[in-house]
């Protein structure tokens, strides 16, 4: 398959949760797949893509966004933690066209408590949302894709809090780290049916839900993430839009149970610039600057936002 047609999502339905905050790039990525990119003025959305979330204000809103830039958009009200909604959702989906092609469980929340004042309630909340949501899509969209035959692509969405510890984000930090579990086991499970399962896991990106914050803590946040990053910048929304294109589309055919990291490099522990190193030269021969191996560098890096 030519490299640019393995992108093409058209005819294809697509299920994206959480469609109300920090992924209508994502979903825009997602329905603009196509086999060639033509001039913005005649793109069309290839994909039909259902939104979903608790926010059916904000589902709507992005959904008649897609539509406007003449692609094929529904707004659903969801609660992820409901399975019988999720269930209903993916079958309305699935009806339109027979099949579901793509499920992008997107939706999840944050809590910040220290361990120690950490309540039952807290976790829980947590936990159903983001695990519990994402199982539930898991499940439901396999069921319907099992049934349909045709195979399919199922993203969920991680952090990079599954790579390291940050004080206050012990609820967000465990959830995230088993949503990375439901690709790795259900690729095992449902791989003879042609069904793909994988994971994104972000760095620290620009989002609706980092936006709530003051400048001055947005800023004291990204800071450490920008002089972590070789890449000088923190992310933005299109970052992970086209990690969820490609794990969504036939150019990641043969990738399922993986943990995709877009995160600028903030994951590499070996990355600390210090500048060259210079090296004691053998008898009777010029000093050279060598480039030392960077020390391990032991700054936290801040959950993704998604």
């Amino acid at each position: 398959m030519p490299p640019v047609t393995a992108y093409d999502l058209t005819g294809r339905t697509a299920l994206v949760t959480g469609a109300a905050g920090g992924t209508p790039h994502a979903l825009q990525a997602v329905g603009e797949g196509s086999a060639a990119p033509p001039p913005p003025s005649s793109r069309r959305p290839a994909a039909t893509v259902h939104c979903a979330d608790l926010d059916a204000t904000g589902a709507e809103a992005t959904a008649a966004a897609l539509t406007a830039s003449g692609g094929t958009a529904f707004a659903h009200p969801l609660d992820v933690t409901r399975r019988d909604q999720v269930a209903a959702v993916v079958e309305t989906a699935r009806r339109g066209s027979g099949r579901l092609d793509v499920m992008a469980n997107i939706a999840g929340i944050m809590h910040s408590s220290p361990v120690l004042e950490t309540e039952d309630a807290d976790l829980d909340r947590v936990w159903n949302t983001n695990f519990k949501g994402g199982l539930y899509g898991c499940q439901e969209a396999a069921r319907a894709m099992i049934a349909a035959g045709s195979g399919g692509s199922i993203v969920t969405m991680a952090s990079g809090a599954i790579d390291t510890g940050a004080p206050g984000l012990l609820c967000y930090g465990v959830t995230k780290a088993a949503v990375v579990q439901l690709p790795r086991t259900l690729a095992t499970e449902v791989g003879r049916h042609g069904i793909r399962v994988n994971a994104v896991a972000p760095g620290w990106v620009r989002t609706a839900m980092t936006e709530r914050h003051s400048a001055e803590a947005r800023q004291q946040a990204e800071r450490p993430m920008i002089r972590r990053s070789p890449l000088g910048r923190v992310g933005e929304p299109e970052d992970i839009a086209h990690a969820v294109l490609h794990l969504s589309s036939d150019a990641s055919s043969f990738t399922t149970g993986q943990i995709l990291r877009p995160n600028g490099g903030v994951a590499m522990p070996w990355w600390a610039p210090r500048g060259p190193a210079v090296l004691p030269a053998p008898p009777g021969r010029p000093r050279a600057a060598r480039h030392r191996r960077s020390a391990p560098c032991t700054a936290r890096s801040a959950p993704a936002a998604d």
